[in-house]
């Protein structure tokens, strides 16, 4: 592999230890749209042995694993889901810069084989990239049961490259996959395929070769210098980021290399612009509609000759079979009315309060937030576990600092582990439970094409119910998720109202418990957060700059969720949630202890009280806001320790309830908008959320009490 610098000396770098690429497996590189089936793929090819970890220099996550196959053993990557070498998301900009970066052995493009024809679309950009492809026709057993009959082998010689027909959900054609690497990795070494250049008009081949021609100081990149060239033309930001500063593991070299160097200014200019600018006036339209019908010219072609093929040939088929696609019409028909009452703006409504009751008030805040939870926190660590360690610790330790650090008040086991294991748990197992059959039924996109036109009123797109619903389990997880919408508007938007409105399940789950027993202040609590969601959001939408967002997102379609893959997904996000929780439980014992021996906690608790008392709570429940900042849950446990005690009236609880809802994002949620959208616009975040919910308390309960409700 070559040095991707700009760098006429070629032999100025070589030879050093820190220029010299890592020798690493080959690279099998998953790439397709999202909900096409690459993450159940690619947990076929590299079963358990998985890593999953951020990109260099960005917060999206790669997931990363090993195959043999045959006899050699490859690096399996799935890169997050892309529409086109175009980017539009943050995702798909790391999927693009992968592509630009690795050393690809083979690229596997994952389709719905389905929608062939909007799909192929994508399959020629990467063949205009000179990747090594081979074409995955995933999910064609659904294919089938619409009736789409697709010539697989007419369409191999169509693109000149392998194709095999898959159902990865059930590990169909897997096997027929691994075949065809083997296959694909003897004749990448005997032969090179090529695949004929896309014309795009002689009004803008010639910019083309022009920038082809400025890049021939670049010696290599991950895509050819074609592809490259019809990014560059399109204004790519990744694609001029690459060409100015190429390659994160060699960029360092470049200020130690004069010669390259000076080829790397020459380069800083405004010659891209210029040329893309001008091409774009010679063409009459932007390039990037262009290019892209251009394409769809020899997909049209493709898809008339693959597709309906064998139906023709067959047309004095059997009785049987006529039968048997009668059947599978009437289940597209039923699918696609079902879509319809989905989606529906009136029907659809009762269908997403029906979710919400049985899913998250019924499941979690009842089963897990109250039968669970009683039998593991009150009656197993309540009554035996938790006496049992605390006699053993004092008995053994007789300094009382460590003893209240482990197992006083607020210790390290009696509080943090107990929270996590006995509280916390449950309820988020139950959350995820939940979601995982939601995101497996496919409701979740026509959820948010349901909820898109209310929440353009608030500047954001149908896309963002994705991060708002997974806020319902995880809010920091849900901040990170954030990255996948399409402007930085809509981004700070939802994270402006994930660290104000959305209860995470912990939090959420207490609250359902402890109001089930009064539904009237259950229904006050809900009215106000969601008032409180839609006005901030309406005000940050009219405030805020920027473009408002478009809507487009990818509807897989309806089905039954498979009790493996749910099992997988829950366990998995239970064990990433646990580890994230349970340190963080144990830092903040220790931050409350430490306060708590240098009287910091005790001044804290004390500058808290005033507000406290300000929106009619006793001073006590001052702990539960100081408590709710060092974790959203913990000061929920809080609210739950003074419901159980009786230490609240309905109002108070409802007003205690609202306001922690409201209140300031816990540290890993603050720690995560950091990291999203940096330190200044985090503190501006907590800044304004901290303020505007005692004063959403304030308001309800001076309301409640001046209209003498009775809660």
């Amino acid at each position: 592999m070559k040095l991707p610098l700009i760098c006429p000396e070629k032999e100025c770098c070589r030879g050093k230890k820190e220029c010299m690429p890592g020798k690493g497996l080959p690279k099998i590189v998953l790439v397709g749209s999202p909900n096409v089936g690459k993450s159940s793929l690619f947990n076929a090819l590299s079963g358990s042995y998985t890593v999953v970890s951020n990109y260099p220099g960005t917060s999206v996550e790669v997931s990363r694993g090993k195959s043999r196959i045959g006899d050699l053993e490859y690096e399996i990557i799935d890169t997050p889901g892309m529409y086109s070498l175009l980017p539009v998301s943050e995702e798909e900009r790391v999927s693009q810069r992968l592509l630009f970066d690795e050393k690809t052995f083979v690229c596997l493009h994952v389709v719905d084989a389905r929608n062939l024809r909007r799909m192929l679309s994508f399959t020629l950009q990467l063949l205009e990239a000179r990747l090594p492809l081979i074409l995955v026709l995933n999910m064609m057993d659904e294919a089938e049961e619409r009736g789409i009959e697709i010539d697989i082998q007419r369409l191999s010689l169509s693109l000149g490259i392998p194709v095999v027909g898959t159902v990865s959900s059930e590990g169909k054609g897997i096997e027929e996959l691994k075949a065809s690497i083997m296959k694909y990795s003897h004749e990448k070494l005997t032969q090179e395929k090529t695949t004929p250049e896309i014309d795009y008009g002689p009004e803008v081949e010639p910019y083309i070769s022009k920038i082809e021609g400025l890049l021939e100081t670049v010696e290599e990149t991950g895509i050819s210098k074609r592809s490259l060239a019809l990014l560059l033309l399109q204004g790519d930001r990744t694609a001029l980021d690459f060409v100015y500063s190429p390659g994160e593991v060699y960029r360092h070299k470049i200020e130690k290399c004069e010669a390259g160097k000076n080829d790397f200014e020459e380069l800083q200019n405004e010659q891209f612009q210029k040329l893309a600018e001008t091409a774009s006036v010679k063409a009459g339209v932007p390039l990037s509609y262009l290019f892209t019908l251009k394409r769809q010219e020899p997909v049209n072609e493709i898809v008339e000759q693959v597709m309906g093929v064998q139906g023709k040939e067959k047309e004095a088929a059997k009785e049987t079979k006529n039968e048997k696609k009668k059947r599978e019409t009437k289940k597209v028909f039923l699918a696609e009315n079902i879509d319809s009452v989905l989606t529906h703006p009136l029907l659809g409504i009762p269908v997403l309060l029906l979710v919400l009751y049985f899913g998250l008030y019924r499941f979690v805040g009842v089963f897990a937030a109250g039968t669970l939870v009683d039998l593991l926190e009150n009656r197993l660590f309540g009554e035996y576990i938790n006496p049992l360690v605390t006699t053993w610790f004092t008995s053994l330790v007789p300094y009382p600092a460590l003893q209240d650090l482990f197992v006083g008040e607020y210790g390290i086991f009696t509080q943090a582990v107990t929270y996590a294991i006995a509280l916390i748990l449950p309820i988020v197992g139950a959350f995820f439970l939940v979601f995982s059959i939601i995101e497996d039924t496919g409701y979740l996109p026509r959820l948010g094409l349901l909820l898109d036109g209310m929440f353009k009123k608030i500047g954001l797109s149908g896309r963002a119910v994705i991060p708002m619903v997974l806020g319902f389990g995880c809010s920091t997880m849900a901040t990170m998720v954030t990255r996948t919408l399409e402007t930085k508007r809509e981004r700070l938007i939802s994270t402006i109202l994930l660290a104000l409105a959305i209860p995470c399940s912990a939090q959420l789950g207490i609250i359902l418990s402890v109001l089930s027993g009064n539904p009237n202040g259950l229904i006050v609590w809900a009215g106000v957060i969601v008032l409180e969601f839609a006005f901030i959001g309406y005000l940050a939408a009219r405030i805020l700059p920027g473009e408002a967002p478009t809507f487009i997102l990818e509807m897989p379609p309806l089905r039954i969720p498979r009790l493996s893959n749910i099992a997988v997904k829950t366990y998995s996000r239970m064990h990433w949630y646990f580890l994230e929780v349970l340190p963080l439980f144990v830092l903040a014992s220790v931050l409350i202890w430490i306060g708590r021996l240098t009287g910091l906690f005790a001044l804290a608790l004390k500058a808290m009280e005033y507000p406290t008392v300000w929106i009619g709570l006793p001073s006590d429940a001052a702990d539960i806001f100081l408590f709710g900042f060092f974790r959203r849950d913990f000061g929920a446990a809080g609210l739950y320790g003074m419901h159980d005690a009786g230490l609240l009236t309905g109002v108070q609880l409802v007003v205690a309830a609202v306001t922690l809802t409201l209140f300031m994002p816990c540290i890993a949620q603050f720690m995560m908008t950091i990291k999203e959208r940096g330190f200044k616009m985090a503190l501006a975040i907590s800044g304004f959320i901290f303020p505007s919910a005692f004063l959403a308390g304030f308001i309800v309960n001076t309301l409640l009490t001046a209209l003498g409700v009775k809660l």
